[in-house]
């Protein structure tokens, strides 16, 4: 698609101190020439335009002005805008760092959406942006095949945006198999993580990161995490792959700092502010800001939710972050607040969903992985704690809920993840488990996005894992850049006719590394 999105210079952004322009404007709403203004009197949009947290009848829609304005919104069910409904006008302001986002609804009998967005001068309607336009497919009511892609880990390890070498490439290569919507596995921004200009490669190369002032410290400000997610929107693969595949987004540690839970206090010397705590909830503000997510008034913190895509799936986003307890040794032999991770409200909420879904899949989208080790220095960052036998710290929560999914006959769960910067297949299955009170069940892992690439990580035999496949660095290496082509995501597709669940882990080219195909368990007759 080709869209005011793709028209970023260097010279452009660093002309508007960091922010995007998309030139002037050529039409008004209505179709008729626009009065031609100064530059200086029309609004400009940063960063394109995004959708997300797709309902049957509504969808989140995204954009950002470069001074205050009035963002106006078309819709139609034709990309050439035929019979346009005119959403309701939204405000953007200096609190909302001049982010727009509209809960469109009515949509209840379109198939594609294609919405295109406008910024208005407060006070002077002659003073109209380009207009940028995006579309977005809605959930099925009745059996049809689906698409949907999920990676996570953006910008990490110092691998920024380099420009020479073609940007983040593996959106472009999730956006060319044309999904129905795209799984963020977290880690959307390295927010402790300050890119230098020029990174030496073992080849004798150069990696030439595009450098932000936002992006040449740790966040600690909400200025400075509001930095770190718009400079995502700098590349043109991202913009691109926004406005076309709605995002459900999900967030993990680095959106605020590495291995964080709630109670930390950080003994870090890159940071003046030292509170976790203040440090998180200025981190989530940015987070919801800039992700097409729907804040609901009864939870208006809540990042954990659920999607229904039709009889075939739906899809249960995790927040695996912000209830857990303090990283530890992670052996503890009872049940606490000190061994949480779900915690006790989320919890229930997914127990229960999970028993009220109809759906033939239920996705669960977690932002860490279950039996994957992953350290935090001498303590654990997530479920796994390296010891084969019984479950104990946090592995007695999953313990808890995979018991429940058995005991309640919730068929057909399968676990995406991303975090561990590489790519595996796992079979989980009670005759090899120290563990044995549950459903055999898949977990798919892939990414990075675009970070440093590592792996593999050790396994924990608590509930029997069997890795079916990887893709990882040789032994020895790691944070290989991601020139190296350990780049991945992963791609899931449901036959809307046999209920067969395909799942493809491929690289940033969109090469096939592993394909698993599952067939339901029990398939529900729909007649």
């Amino acid at each position: 698609m080709a869209s005011p999105n793709d028209s970023l210079t260097r010279r452009h952004f660093l002309a508007t101190s960091g922010r995007l322009g998309a030139g002037l404007a050529g039409i008004s709403l209505l179709g008729a020439p626009a009065i031609v203004l100064a530059e200086s009197r029309r609004p400009m949009m940063e960063g394109g335009v995004m959708s997300g947290d797709v309902l049957p009848d509504r969808a989140m829609l995204w954009a950002r002005a470069d001074r205050p304005a009035r963002m106006l919104v078309d819709i139609a069910d034709n990309p050439e805008f035929r019979g346009t409904r005119q959403l309701a006008p939204v405000d953007v302001l200096p609190g909302s760092d001049l982010i727009g986002k509209l809960d469109a609804t009515g949509l209840r009998g379109m198939k594609d959406v294609h919405y295109r967005v406008h910024f208005a001068a407060l006070g002077d309607k002659r003073g109209l942006s380009e207009p940028v336009v995006g579309r977005l497919r809605l959930p099925p009511s009745t059996p049809r095949n689906l698409r949907f892609v999920w990676s996570g880990d953006v910008v990490g390890q110092g691998w920024g945006i380099d420009e020479s070498r073609g940007g983040m490439r593996t959106w472009e290569a999730m956006r060319r198999v044309q999904p129905d919507f795209f799984i963020h596995s977290g880690d959307s921004v390295y927010a402790d993580g300050p890119l230098e200009p020029e990174v030496a490669l073992p080849d004798g190369g150069t990696w030439r990161n595009l450098v932000t002032p936002a992006e040449q410290k740790v966040a600690e400000t909400l200025a400075e995490y509001r930095g770190q997610h718009a400079y995502n929107h700098l590349d043109a693969n991202f913009r691109r792959f926004a406005a076309e595949v709605p995002i459900l987004s999900q967030w993990d540690d680095h959106e605020t700092v590495n291995n964080w839970y709630p109670q930390e206090i950080l003994d870090d010397e890159r940071y003046t502010e030292k509170n976790v705590a203040l440090l998180s909830a200025r981190a989530r503000q940015a987070f919801i800001e800039y992700m097409p997510i729907r804040m609901t008034p009864e939870a208006p913190q809540r990042i954990y939710r659920r999607f229904s895509y039709g009889p075939g799936m739906e899809v249960f986003m995790l927040d695996m972050r912000s209830y857990r307890g303090p990283n530890s040794p992670n052996l503890q032999s009872n049940a606490s607040s000190a061994t949480a991770f779900l915690g006790e409200n989320q919890f229930r909420w997914l127990r229960q969903a999970l028993n009220d879904s109809t759906a033939t899949w239920k996705i669960i989208a977690a932002d860490m992985p279950i039996g994957m080790v992953v350290p935090d220095g001498d303590h654990f960052e997530a479920i796994a704690n390296n010891d084969p036998g019984q479950p104990l710290g946090r592995e007695l929560e999953l313990a808890r809920l995979l018991q429940a999914i058995r005991d309640d006959d919730i068929r057909n769960v399968v676990w995406f993840t991303a975090d561990v910067h590489y790519t595996a297949a796992h079979h989980y299955a009670p005759e090899r488990a120290a563990f044995k009170q549950f459903k055999p069940f898949w977990e798919f892992v892939s990414g990075p996005l675009h970070a440093g690439t590592f792996g593999p990580s050790e396994m924990d035999a608590t509930f029997g894992p069997d890795v079916v496949f990887y893709k990882a660095p040789p032994e020895g290496q790691k944070n290989l850049p991601p020139s190296a082509g350990y780049q991945f995501f992963g791609q899931a597709d449901l036959d809307g006719e046999s209920d067969a669940l395909t799942v493809t882990l491929k690289d940033s080219d969109g090469a096939t590394l592993h394909t698993q195909v599952l067939m339901p368990e029990g398939r529900i007759d729909r007649t």
